[in-house]
């Protein structure tokens, strides 16, 4: 079995569930050991838009996708793109989740957020059936740079744990808000977002092959 794909189902059997401020799961050992590194040190250069503007569309020319282009020149971005479309996984994500994904399309963006990032309190777009993020760096300065949670008044409600393969998945709906609140970023801060999507996603170019 693809290592990811093992992983994966291992983390889901483990994933931690909370209520507040909505419903959400905390995952540990998301991928393998390789595909975390090796995302984690892809030869691509951390964006350096000229300012943040608390979405993550202002940097759309430099933003980054497990897609076609890139799963041709690199094992470890197929491996995480083969375990997400494993049927296993799939099932798994659904049965802990409590959701359908079977009209699912996938989308994996790699980020890497540098000091000055923040993003403000939203919900992500109804064309996501379901998001995950996965945390890729392991730099102990990164300790409090989690996601952060808030409540349907926008006021902070916690905040995700932040370590090298840990997780934090949520179905999108009216009442996830999450962002990152500005604070100091001394190191780039890597991860990736899953989203299953719609068939009406247009931006087809992003989709995982």
């Amino acid at each position: 079995m693809n290592p990811t794909t093992t992983a994966m189902l291992n983390c889901l059997d483990k994933a931690r569930a909370e209520q507040q401020p909505f419903p959400h799961w905390l995952l540990e050992d998301v991928l393998s050991t390789r595909a975390c590194a090796g995302i984690a040190d892809l030869p691509i250069e951390a964006p350096q838009p000229d300012r943040y503007d608390g979405t993550r569309e202002c940097n759309n020319q430099s933003r980054t996708y497990l897609n076609a282009e890139l799963c041709s020149t690199s094992a470890v971005c197929q491996e995480v793109v083969d375990a997400l479309k494993d049927e296993r996984s799939i099932a798994k994500f659904e049965r802990v989740c409590g959701t359908d994904l079977s009209n699912g399309n996938l989308r994996i963006e790699y980020t890497q957020d540098t000091d000055g990032f923040r993003l403000e309190p939203h919900t992500d777009i109804g064309v996501k059936l379901f998001t995950m993020l996965v945390y890729l760096s392991e730099e102990p300065e990164l300790a409090d740079a989690g996601t952060d949670l808030y409540d349907a008044d926008h006021e902070h409600a916690g905040r995700a744990p932040f370590a090298r393969n840990l997780g934090l998945i949520f179905i999108p709906g009216d009442d996830t808000w999450h962002g990152f609140a500005e604070r100091p970023i001394p190191r780039v801060r890597r991860s990736i977002i899953v989203n299953y999507v719609t068939d009406d996603w247009r931006e087809r170019w992003q989709l995982a092959p």
